[in-house]
């Protein structure tokens, strides 16, 4: 983690953790969940060579204080003070999977704020997503147990979203689902109730959409979501899976620099 600083921002829900390399145009990275900062570890090295590259922890994950209520629009309020903590008056927005969700309903509140926008991995959601999505067992949640097996039931749960041969990814995510405890459907629950078609028509920035072809659930809504975006930009790393931003570091930080330069 070489270069890589770390600080906490003030809001009206506490602090708000975030770790930031570089310097430059300020682009922020928001994580899916139940993640952390620590989704962009090898990203921020490489896109801090051209710009400020900074990664918040969503409020009420990783180090950061939690909303009152987890919803998208609380996450969405959490980074607007989170700008405006650190003096960022306009940023460009990065966001993988639930990350990609808060960065349309942050564009779409506050146009003015937004410069560009990427959304890899972004599900789209509504009407039928939501029906689906609320009919959907839990992702993450496994009651704990005394022997421990709760952790190995997890791993299993994840595996087959991961690399083979790359158990230190799915390692990291296990750690930071373990943080949230029961909290850790919340942010899955949040994107399920969110009404993006009813949001996304106010996104103004120039968006960038990228698909990792081998993401089962997402990457087959990649044209759903970039066709409601005003000429939106496609580009799919094949061979990407859900850990797309610490497997594929160099060739999105790639993408994402051609396109916010």
């Amino acid at each position: 983690m070489t270069g890589i600083r770390f600080g906490y921002a003030d809001s009206s829900l506490g602090q708000l953790h975030y770790a930031e390399c570089g310097t430059g145009a300020p682009v922020v990275l928001l994580h899916q969940t139940p993640r952390s900062w620590d989704e962009y570890r090898e990203v921020l090295p490489l896109l801090g060579v051209t710009h400020r590259a900074i990664a918040m922890d969503t409020a009420g994950f990783g180090r950061s204080a939690p909303p009152a209520e987890h919803g998208i629009e609380h996450y969405a309020a959490a980074v607007l003070e989170f700008l405006d903590a650190l003096g960022l008056n306009r940023v460009s927005l990065v966001g993988h999977h639930t990350g990609g969700v808060v960065a349309i309903e942050v564009a779409a509140s506050a146009p003015e704020r937004v410069d560009r926008l990427v959304l890899s991995s972004t599900p789209w959601v509504d009407a039928a997503s939501r029906e689906a999505r609320a009919k959907r067992p839990p992702i993450d949640h496994v009651p704990v147990s005394e022997d421990g097996e709760h952790l190995t039931t997890l791993w299993q749960r994840r595996q087959g979203f991961y690399p083979k041969g790359r158990p230190d990814l799915l390692t990291r995510f296990v750690r930071d689902a373990l943080v949230l405890g029961d909290d850790v459907e919340a942010g899955h629950h949040a994107v399920g109730r969110y009404r993006m078609e009813e949001r996304i028509g106010k996104v103004s920035a120039p968006a960038l959409c990228i698909g990792a072809s081998a993401d089962p659930h997402v990457f087959p809504q990649l044209d759903a979501l970039s066709s409601r975006l005003n000429n939106a930009k496609v580009v799919i790393v094949e061979g990407g899976m859900v850990p797309l931003m610490e497997e594929h570091a160099e060739e999105v930080v790639r993408v994402i620099a051609r396109f916010l330069t």
